[in-house]
């Protein structure tokens, strides 16, 4: 299985901060924010990984991880000329994966417990095809993909909803096999001009290929002041913060 860290875009929401740096390189309480996804990956048992950045940074990508041996991996480096979309950047994986199952992990996502993310993997990888999502309960649902469960299926994805149909949101890491690259190629931008994950997911889903698992740990994004705060409190171990 083959790993693909997003760390691309322009990392708008946390201007000044990422005037000068990419969003993936702000500090996470002791290390810089792509530590995160990395270690999760590792501790995944996943050794062949793909860093996607976009072009102003990528450099300093390189500096600070290098080949990956430190790690006990192979990394890997690419471009993503444009913020299309997490399913754009995706697209940018094709040739790498070479056509084996790959995990896709947001390079602004904090999993605190690698655990629970190895068990999925593990599980995924005894799935003949498909797709696997790993949802998390939370207070603020309308900022992320939310998916509705029935009867312990998931029966759809809805990309920011104003009202969403429940408090599980689809956090930033998925399980694929070869076919999400199919799937990308025969998506439509969305309405913001992107080619959406969600959208990769939903077809998952309508071809009843989609498995999940709900975190019982602690995750968030750092993509904006208050989730990048969320983040360094609960790296450092601190449980009362600011829902």
């Amino acid at each position: 299985m083959k790993g693909i860290i997003l760390a691309g875009g322009n990392g708008t929401r946390l201007h000044p901060l990422t005037l000068v740096t990419n969003k993936h390189l702000l500090p996470v309480y002791k290390k810089p924010m792509i530590f995160w996804p990395l270690e999760t990956l590792i501790y995944c048992g996943i050794k062949d990984i793909l860093i996607i950045s976009g072009r102003g940074h990528a450099g300093h990508f390189v500096n600070l991880l290098g080949s990956g041996k430190k790690f006990g991996v192979d990394l890997s480096y690419d471009i993503q000329e444009d913020a299309g979309g997490i399913a754009h950047a995706l697209a940018i994986a094709e040739d790498f994966a070479n056509k084996d199952k790959i995990a896709v992990i947001l390079g602004d996502n904090v999993f605190m417990d690698s655990g629970e993310l190895k068990k999925g993997v593990d599980d995924f990888k005894k799935q003949e095809d498909g797709a696997k999502i790993f949802l998390k309960s939370v207070s603020d649902a309308h900022r992320f993909g939310v998916a509705e469960v029935k009867e312990n299926k998931v029966i759809g994805v809805e990309e920011k909803p104003k009202q969403p149909k429940s408090n599980l949101a689809v956090t930033g890491m998925y399980l694929y096999d070869n076919n999400a690259f199919d799937i990308i190629r025969g998506l439509q931008p969305s309405g913001r001009g992107e080619l959406e994950i969600t959208d990769v997911n939903n077809h998952y889903i309508e071809k009843n290929q989609m498995s999940y698992h709900v975190l019982e740990s602690e995750w968030t994004d750092a993509g904006t002041f208050d989730s990048l705060l969320r983040a360094n409190l609960i790296a450092a171990g601190i449980k009362s913060f600011p829902q």
